[in-house]
């Protein structure tokens, strides 16, 4: 499987079947931390991913909105 990561951009190769948070325990990242999004939709946590898949992992990026005067 192909794995995209942003910030800093990388592209890894991993072997599949294996599940979102072992990929993730491998890559050290903390899953509320980083969005997966395989084919424009959000991977759940507890989902598998194979060899096939081309999956990229986005950071959370959190802000407010200020308030409109």
């Amino acid at each position: 499987m192909q794995v995209r990561l942003r910030n800093p951009h990388r592209e890894l190769e991993f072997r599949g079947p294996i599940s979102v948070q072992r990929l993730l325990n491998q890559l050290e990242l903390n899953r509320e931390s980083v969005l997966i999004i395989r084919d424009g939709t959000l991977v759940p946590g507890d989902a598998t991913l194979t060899d096939t898949d081309v999956i990229e992992i986005r950071p959370v990026i959190s802000g407010g909105a200020t308030e409109a005067r």
